[in-house]
């Protein structure tokens, strides 16, 4: 393996440092805690970190912490959501699994953090921004997966796409439609997360390599459990380059993208890694993310979520007072039954449907 630099092109912050005695800044008056942990920042991180001092803030102003930084304020915010919580719940790609160990869309999430962090720390890159990204990119997926996705993106006349009902809950829907007031790196790191978009900075772009990483190597590891897959059936010529196991896949993937982005201001893959993961993911979107026997359930899906969203459309008044409101103040109503089934796990969403379309006396406990 490539031995990792620890060397740096020039020292960020040195004129800072030099001009300010520890715990004190320009003026000689008594450092917080949190302008401690900038100064540091800028004694440790990359210059092609993305700085807290430097954020460009939130669209409502708001006093800043003592104890934490900006981007800190963020992750904790997400991470104590009520959105965050109900993730816990939702369908990762296998719908009402048999199993305790199959991934939710919150597990997927931890991993896409962990990943990311471990990245974030080799290169000496902000971990917080890249932590506040990564709990928030899935936050505004659907019950059911994509399936769920697919099926609110063909009824709503805007379109549906989880990346954007993300940014939509931490703006506007979580906090009783009051937002989580995020900074503009962790939106935009949120709303970038996907394949054909960007992130501008380089933390976001760490989470959007990341989330890849993370759905490829679990999902193969759930595919092995459920007996749709075995090691075997992934293409030699990927295993070869990234690993025969999801241990060393990660491994490889982590590393390729700590060597190849060391003193760059930018995240990269080797062309040769980065190939062998398209071309794995191409080989996991025919055999599993398309495979019969794993999307034997979604047709019901997709027909449940397609039946609750006729009925709030002539029943807008059975949805919670927060949805009501923001019909009245002019959202469009369906964007905001959107909103509410987006929300849903995947147990509420059969809960409303049993509710609404199954006679009592059918029900089962």
């Amino acid at each position: 393996m490539q031995r990792l630099s620890n060397t740096l092109a020039f020292e960020p912050g040195k004129e800072l440092r030099e001009s300010s005695v520890h715990g004190e800044d320009l003026k000689g008056a008594k450092m917080t805690i949190r302008e401690e942990l900038e100064q540091r920042q800028l004694d440790v991180l990359s210059p092609y970190a993305c700085f807290d001092a430097n954020s460009k803030g939130r669209d409502k102003d708001e006093p800043q912490c003592d104890i934490r930084p900006v981007f800190q304020r963020d992750r904790d915010r997400i991470l104590h959501s009520k959105a965050f919580r109900r993730l816990k719940n939702k369908t990762q790609v296998f719908l009402t699994p048999k199993g305790d160990h199959y991934r939710t869309r919150m597990s997927h999430t931890l991993e896409v953090s962990q990943n990311a962090r471990t990245i974030a720390k080799a290169l000496r890159l902000n971990e917080d921004l890249v932590e506040a990204i990564a709990l928030g990119h899935d936050l505004g997926h659907t019950p059911f997966g994509h399936a769920g996705e697919f099926m609110l993106d063909e009824l709503c006349e805007g379109g549906f796409h989880h990346n954007e009902q993300s940014v939509r809950i931490v703006e506007c829907l979580e906090k009783d439609g009051e937002g989580l007031n995020l900074t503009w790196e962790v939106r935009d790191g949120i709303r970038n997360h996907q394949t054909s978009l960007m992130p501008s900075t380089l933390e976001g772009k760490i989470v959007r390599l990341s989330d890849k990483i993370a759905y490829i190597n679990h999902d193969i590891d759930d595919a092995i459990r459920a007996h749709i897959l075995t090691e075997e059936d992934i293409p030699l010529k990927y295993r070869m380059v990234l690993g025969g196991s999801t241990k060393d896949r990660l491994d490889t993937l982590i590393h390729d993208i700590i060597i190849n982005s060391q003193e760059k201001n930018d995240i990269i893959m080797s062309p040769e890694v980065a190939e062998a993961m398209q071309g794995l993911r191409k080989f996991m979107f025919d055999n599993l993310y398309r495979n019969s026997i794993a999307k034997t359930e979604e047709i019901k899906a997709r027909e449940l979520l397609s039946k609750l969203f006729a009925f709030y459309m002539e029943h807008p008044d059975e949805m919670p007072e927060q949805y009501t409101r923001m019909i009245v103040a002019g959202e469009k109503l369906d964007r905001v039954v959107c909103d509410y089934i987006a929300g849903m796990t995947d147990q509420y969403a059969i809960a409303k449907f049993n509710e609404y379309f199954v006679p009592t006396a059918w029900q089962v406990n």
